[in-house]
């Protein structure tokens, strides 16, 4: 079996922006703040999407469901969106690239994970990086519409995670091509790096927004579990009193080996472009993967800047936030 190819990435940054960090956090400062580049332009991406979408509701086997986000055009191919931990349509990548990909003649599909809608999900389990048995679900019930199978699906970050380890378990994934952007490619790593440094800031934002998360589904009817939340403060307790248990894992590590999309990457033979900075705060750069660890479909276009999804380039003396949709929509040909 041949293998997949790591490539260095054309992405440069601005000299004053090789951070990781400020690549990380740029993007969403310049959501709320809607500020303008140095070059003159505003980037797209407000907390409101400007495409039209409407709700659909897929009824999964199990009795719960998984909703979506659809655009209301009728023409064009349809491409699914997975969005990272606690995401949504207001995270800063999924707003701009919806538009984008509507305003490009595209369909986009905003995949909301089990319970991620604003609606708690009817079942005590929840979304996680590997509940393949979730993005297989809608992509069967998307590829029963008049228009067939999707054309692609992008995943960021938990999202990737999850395509990926999709892609490497399916021998009929009902997609032509696939794109993955900063994915935790082996979750441990990603749990021990985000308590070094720094990257604490990230681990104790996403902490409080999954407990935040839990509390809502959980006001109005009795959890299964007996956690005492407060004492809860890093990935390591949540995922072992709370995801694992939830999802039928025997614990963290359990969760952390079967969940994680590495393993997989062998497989994959879909045409999948995987979008990476070795400088990503979430992850060790030991965490990417090797060549011969690709499956003959992957091209791993590897940037030594880049941050968590952040990818701000250099335009001129100023920057873009736009590079990151450019190179999206190139590779959705």
């Amino acid at each position: 079996m041949n293998n997949g190819k790591i490539i260095a990435s054309e992405f440069r940054p601005p000299w004053w922006l090789k951070n990781p960090h400020l690549q990380t956090l740029w993007p969403k400062l310049m959501m709320h703040l809607s500020l303008p580049s140095r070059s003159g332009r505003t980037d797209s991406g407000g907390k409101q999407t400007q495409a039209l979408l409407e709700r659909r509701r897929i009824e999964l086997a199990d009795g719960d469901f998984i909703d979506l986000s659809m655009s209301t055009a009728q023409a064009g191919p349809r491409v699914l969106i997975i969005h990272g931990l606690e995401g949504g349509l207001d995270s800063h990548y999924a707003a701009r690239l919806v538009n984008r990909l509507a305003q490009n003649g595209f369909q986009p599909v905003f995949m909301h994970l089990r319970g991620a809608s604003g609606e708690p999900n009817r079942l005590a389990r929840s979304y996680h990086s590997g509940a393949t048995d979730d993005l297989r679900a809608v992509l069967e019930a998307l590829a029963k519409d008049p228009e067939g199978p999707l054309l692609a699906a992008i995943g960021f970050s938990l999202g990737g995670n999850l395509l990926l380890k999709y892609l490497g378990e399916s021998d009929d994934p009902l997609l032509e091509r696939a794109i993955a952007v900063s994915v935790p490619f082996v979750l441990r790593d990603a749990m021990l790096r985000l308590e070094l440094g720094f990257a604490r800031l990230y681990r104790g934002y996403l902490v409080s927004r999954l407990k935040a998360s839990y509390r809502q589904k959980f006001a109005q009817r009795s959890s299964p579990l007996s956690v005492e939340l407060d004492q809860i403060q890093d990935f390591n307790q949540f995922d072992d009193q709370i995801t694992a248990p939830l999802n039928g894992f025997a614990g963290v590590f359990d969760y952390y080996q079967r969940a994680s999309c590495r393993g997989y990457l062998r497989q994959i033979h879909t045409p999948t472009l995987i979008i990476h900075a070795a400088d990503d705060p979430f992850m060790f750069p030991s965490t990417v993967p090797f060549a011969h660890e690709l499956g003959p479909g992957i091209r791993l276009e590897l940037s030594a800047h880049g941050g968590h999804v952040g990818f701000i380039e250099a335009r001129g003396i100023g920057f873009s936030a736009g590079w990151l949709e450019s190179r999206i929509l190139r590779a959705l040909g």
